[in-house]
C-alpha cells in the first residue's frame, strides 16, 4: 500500500491503538505507521497492545519480542494477559473473544483500533462462512472499517496479499514471530491456508481478489437491506428495545427472518442460524399464550412478555434466598447485583416492624395476599400478572417479610399487613445497580 493512501484511509483519526501480535502482518502494519509518523510528518499518536493468551510455551518470549520492537520504534506497548472462557465454543473462538474484549477495554477516548488482517485472511473468512452455509451477511466477511465499542475498527491491510506484506518486511529487514500453531492444520483456517488455497491460487492466481469482490458485493446487498428495512424495524421496536410480535405475524417468512436478524444486530449479538430463527418464532414468539418460553443464545436469551420479544442476559431466579435484615437496619446488599435496600426519605411506605417481628428479604412467597388498593385476595402469580411484572423479574424482586408475613414487594405493592399508618411508617428505598 502506498503510504500516502494509508494516511487518507485513516483520516480524520490520529490516535491509533494497534493490535500487535508480533507476527508478520501486525509487524508490517505497525512499521508502516511508524514510518508515516517519522518520514511523512503524519501526526499519529500510536500505541500498541499485545494479547498474552498463555496458550503457547513461547508466549512470554513473544511478549518480550513485542516489547523490544516497540521500544526500538518508540511506541508505547501494553501487554495484556487474558484468561480464556470454557463454554464449549473452541479455542479459536475463545481466544478471539478474549482478545477483542481486552482491546475494547483498552481503547481511550478519540482512539481507533487498527488490526492487520489482509487479503488472504479475507479469502479464508469468506470460505469459512461458505462452509457454515452463511447468507450474504456472513459472506460479506470482514469490512475495511466498522463500529467497534464506542469508536471504530479499521483494517488498513485488507487490500494487500500476504506476499506483498512479506516483500515489505524483507525490504525493511523486519523480524517477526512465527506462531507454531499456524502450522497445525487441524484448525479450519490453517487447513485452508496450508492445504487448499495454495492449490486454488496455483490454478487461479487472482482468486483472493475475486473473493474480496464477492464479499464486497454481499456487504453492499446487506447494507441496502439495512436501509430498506430500517423504518419498518423502528416501528416494531419499542422504547425499551423489545420487538413486537403481532405486526410480524402477517409478514412473509423471509422478511420476518430479515427483521429478526437486524434486531439481533441491534443487540450486538452473534447472528443466529436460520434454524435458530425458526425455533425462536415457533417456540417463543408463537407458543401458547400461557407459556413462559425462552431460547438461549450464549450468555443471553430471548423471552416473551405481553406480546413482545426481549433480549436479556441469562439470569438465575433467587427463590431459595432468604436475607435477614436485623436492627439497626443498615443498608442491605442484595445478591446478583440487584442493588441495595436502605431506610430513607424516599421509597415505598410500609409500617415499621414490631419488636417481636424479625425482618427479612425473600424472593418467593405462596398463598393468598390482600394488597393495598385491591378488594380481595390474590396469589402472588396473579399480582405479578396484573402489575405487568415480567416472569424473569418475579424471583428477582425483593419481598419484605416481618416474620412469616409478606409486607411488600419493593417497588410494586404493599399488603394490608404492611400498610403504613400515621404513627408507624418506614420508607424503604431500593437503589438498583443493574437493569433486570
Amino acid at each position: 500500500m502506498p503510504l500516502p493512501f494509508l494516511i487518507k484511509l485513516l483520516q480524520p483519526h490520529t490516535h491509533l491503538l494497534v493490535a500487535f501480535s508480533g507476527g508478520l502482518d501486525s509487524t508490517v502494519l505497525l512499521h508502516q505507521l511508524v514510518t508515516l509518523r517519522e518520514t511523512h510528518g503524519a501526526n499519529f499518536h500510536i500505541r500498541a497492545m499485545h494479547i498474552h493468551h498463555g496458550l503457547s510455551s513461547n508466549a512470554d518470549e513473544w511478549a518480550l519480542h513485542c516489547q523490544n520492537v516497540c521500544t526500538q520504534w518508540n511506541v508505547p506497548l501494553e501487554v495484556k494477559h487474558v484468561k480464556l472462557a470454557d463454554d464449549g465454543l473452541g479455542i479459536e473462538a475463545h481466544a478471539r473473544a478474549a482478545r477483542y474484549q481486552a482491546l475494547v477495554d483498552a481503547l481511550r477516548p478519540h482512539e481507533v483500533l487498527l488490526t492487520a488482517q489482509h487479503l488472504d485472511d479475507q479469502c479464508e473468512t469468506f470460505l469459512l462462512a461458505l462452509k457454515r452455509g452463511s447468507g450474504p451477511a456472513g459472506l460479506a466477511a470482514m469490512p475495511e472499517r466498522l463500529p467497534f465499542g464506542e469508536t471504530e475498527l479499521i483494517r488498513p491491510l485488507l487490500g494487500q496479499t500476504r506476499k506483498e506484506l512479506e516483500a515489505w518486511a524483507q525490504e525493511h529487514q523486519l523480524t517477526w514471530i512465527e506462531d507454531e500453531s499456524n502450522l497445525d492444520d487441524s484448525y479450519d483456517r490453517n487447513f485452508l491456508r496450508l492445504q487448499i488455497l495454495p492449490e486454488i491460487q496455483q490454478r487461479w492466481p487472482h482468486f483472493p481478489q475475486s473473493v474480496a469482490r464477492s464479499a464486497q458485493l454481499c456487504g453492499e446487498q446487506e447494507q441496502l437491506l439495512d436501509e430498506l428495512l430500517a423504518e419498518q424495524l423502528n416501528d416494531l421496536v419499542r422504547a425499551d428495545g423489545a420487538l413486537l410480535i403481532e405486526p410480524m405475524q402477517a409478514l412473509s417468512d423471509i422478511r420476518r427472518a430479515a427483521l429478526l436478524r437486524r434486531w439481533f444486530a441491534r443487540q450486538k449479538a452473534l447472528m443466529p442460524s436460520r434454524a435458530a430463527l425458526v425455533r425462536l418464532w415457533d417456540e417463543v414468539a408463537t407458543s401458547r399464550e400461557d407459556a413462559n418460553p425462552r431460547l438461549k443464545f450464549g450468555d443471553h436469551e430471548v423471552r416473551r412478555h405481553q406480546g413482545a420479544l426481549y433480549w436479556l442476559p441469562v439470569m438465575q431466579g433467587l427463590g431459595d434466598e432468604t436475607l435477614p435484615w436485623p436492627a439497626p437496619f443498615k443498608p442491605l446488599t442484595l445478591p446478583e447485583g440487584l442493588g441495595i435496600l436502605q431506610l430513607g426519605v424516599d421509597g415505598i411506605e410500609v409500617r415499621a416492624p414490631l419488636e417481636n417481628e424479625p425482618v427479612s428479604v425473600r424472593f418467593k412467597a405462596s398463598g393468598q395476599f390482600h394488597i393495598v388498593g385491591r378488594d380481595r385476595g390474590r396469589s402472588l402469580k396473579k399480582i405479578w400478572q396484573e402489575s405487568g411484572i415480567p416472569p424473569w423479574a418475579r424471583e428477582r424482586t425483593p419481598l419484605l417479610f416481618y416474620g412469616d408475613k409478606l409486607i411488600a414487594a419493593l417497588g410494586v405493592f404493599v399488603t394490608q399487613d404492611g400498610k403504613a399508618t400515621e404513627n408507624s411508617c418506614w420508607r424503604i428505598d431500593w437503589q438498583k445497580e443493574n437493569k433486570q
